[in-house]
């Protein structure tokens, strides 16, 4: 039961986080932060060490998108 939850976690954030960020909406890059908790029960139940490293940097990731859509104030000339 745990696993299919985890499992739908990872569909609806990451699939959602997808579709936003392709439409430019600011709002996927926290919906994909969100899919990372997901991603690394996973990837620590399942042993998939592979994966747990590009969570990691899937994490850092979404946190410089979310800095730079919703912190980055442009410098104008």
């Amino acid at each position: 039961m745990w696993d299919f939850l985890i499992q739908a976690g990872i569909l609806i954030f990451g699939a959602g986080a997808i579709i936003l960020v392709a439409r430019k909406n600011k709002w996927g890059f926290v919906l994909g932060l969100f899919s990372q908790p997901f991603w690394f029960i996973t990837a620590t139940t399942h042993r998939q060490w592979g994966v747990f490293l590009v969570s990691i940097i899937y994490t850092f990731s979404w946190i410089y998108g979310i800095y730079c859509w919703f912190f980055h104030r442009p410098q104008t000339k």
